[in-house]
């Protein structure tokens, strides 16, 4: 029997879900769509009903009291012990919350309160916190992945996109730029720039909206923060970074970082940084941790956070495998304290982990040309193999076709599982893995690899070339741990 998924829906997600008057967003009708159409179960927690009791408004609280109770309760959810005498109305409704994922109660929470998604990242609990829009790419990974199609991004000169000023994506920016003798503040700053042949990463949605941008400039010796610090040598500042509320989810933001990554590298960028504000952008603040950035003070009362990129491998200087890599990627250890996998992949899954994945690469790193999968994601297996670690290195092998190694990526998480609904939770962030199809893998014992790529290799590795150095001695049809020095003749073999 497929299992399905449980959410517990936050106050803020249930009141437009209930008032009849009001004609819900686009993604909020498509998640519930979709979850109905999966069978997921959507409920409330009993703290909802104490939410709903302070409210001073007697029409709206009696109409939302009422109207709860077409969706079912969390049953008997155990008694936060977080929470104490002190704990204010509101704190406590949150912890209630959070509380009942710590216990298991329930798959995941959806929320738009950016004070839970904080608190959920002190308790550990981020990854199951959901916003409406994440929540519901994840449901349409899971149920429509035929329609699903990984974002682009693509370099763009500032000029391209003045004609497109005036319409509403620019308005947020425009918040912090005052206006310059009654004309529009950020309009000025932007035309300045593009005259001055600034460029941008850019996604565009399916209709060709743009969608999302990211503005960038090569700075030297850069005064970082209002104390005056200074970020010697050459450094890549990303100065504008905005994804669309109707494309969060999409793992866009991510790929910005991917080409910042690439461009860096070749254009010998020693640092990455950024200003965010610290209230608004506490999203993007997260996200830019996870890979790298580290607060270096304030600027103008944003947020500085910086990324070391250095060109050559960093000392490992006592550093577990797995920080590593977030601190450095897309530098990772391949020392011989780190293990080795060859993973063989069949072109179908292939195509779906590796979407901008092209038989000859440019470069590992190439600063030409578009960005189209993201840099986490994740790989289900029955292979026997217990032993992966967090850290551990995975050589991609493109099966039936190709024979040969083609990509190479850092083990984030290894799990293994037989229930469906945990596997799907595990890989919601990751990846495009249709219900049915973890359906038919939970049916037994499931290894769940969750991943960062570091790239494709220049060139491909056949597999009469990992017969000829030895690397193998027969057929690849399962995960197998090589050695260090077959690790060495396939790093090799990917340069020619």
């Amino acid at each position: 029997m497929p299992q399905r998924l449980r959410f517990i829906l936050d106050t803020n997600v249930l009141i437009p879900l209930q008032d009849s008057f009001q004609v819900l967003e686009g993604n909020l009708a498509n998640f519930v769509r979709l979850a109905t159409l999966g069978g997921h179960q959507l409920m409330y927690h009993p703290a909802n009903v104490s939410d709903f009791e302070r409210d001073a408004n007697t029409e709206r609280r009696q109409r939302n009291l009422q109207r709860i109770k077409q969706y079912p309760a969390l049953s008997d959810p155990a008694p936060c012990i977080w929470n104490t005498p002190d704990t204010s109305p509101n704190d406590a409704c949150d912890n209630e919350l959070l509380y009942a994922l710590h216990c298991e109660a329930a798959h995941a929470l959806v929320t738009e309160d950016k004070g839970i998604h904080v608190k959920a990242r002190l308790r550990g609990l981020a990854h199951r916190v959901y916003t409406i829009q994440t929540a519901e790419d994840w449901l349409r990974r899971l149920h429509e992945t035929r329609q699903i199609i990984l974002p682009n991004i693509h370099n763009v000169p500032l000029h391209r996109l003045t004609p497109e000023l005036s319409t509403s994506f620019f308005d947020s920016l425009r918040l912090g730029y005052p206006a310059i003798q009654g004309r529009d503040g950020f309009d000025e700053w932007f035309r300045q720039k593009a005259r001055e042949d600034r460029h941008a990463w850019v996604y565009r949605d399916e209709r060709d909206v743009l969608a999302a941008i990211c503005i960038y400039k090569i700075q030297s010796d850069e005064v970082l923060n209002d104390a005056g610090d200074v970020l010697g040598g050459i450094a890549l500042k990303l100065c504008t970074f905005k994804v669309g509320e109707s494309v969060r989810g999409r793992k866009v933001g991510e790929l910005f970082l991917k080409a910042a990554f690439r461009f860096a590298t070749e254009n010998s960028c020693e640092h990455i940084f950024i200003t965010a504000d610290g209230e608004d952008q506490d999203y993007l603040i997260q996200m830019l941790r996870d890979f790298g950035f580290e607060e270096r003070g304030v600027y103008h009362g944003d947020v500085v956070l910086v990324k070391s990129h250095p060109a050559a491998e960093p000392p490992i200087d006592g550093i577990v495998p797995a920080e590593y890599v977030r601190r450095y990627f897309p530098h990772f250890r391949s020392d011989v304290e780190v293990q080795k996998f060859l993973v063989p992949i069949k072109p179908h899954y292939h195509e779906i982990l590796f979407p901008d994945y092209t038989p000859v690469q440019p470069r590992l790193f190439a600063a030409t040309g578009s960005v189209g999968n993201a840099i986490k994601l994740a790989y289900l297996s029955h292979a026997p193999t217990k032993s992966i670690r967090a850290g551990d290195v995975l050589l991609f092998y493109r099966s039936d076709d190709e024979k040969a190694v083609t990509s190479i990526g850092v083990v984030e998480q290894f799990e293994i599982s037989d229930d469906g609904a945990q596997i799907a939770s595990l890989v919601s962030r990751r990846t495009v893995y249709g219900i049915d199809e973890i359906d038919v893998l939970a049916q037994k014992p499931t290894k769940v690899i969750l991943f960062r790529l570091v790239g494709h290799f220049p060139a491909i590795v056949p597999y009469d070339q990992l017969m000829f150095d030895e690397v193998v001695t027969g057929p690849i049809q399962s995960i197998r741990k090589v050695s260090d020095v077959a690790f060495s003749k396939i790093l090799a073999a990917s340069q020619r």
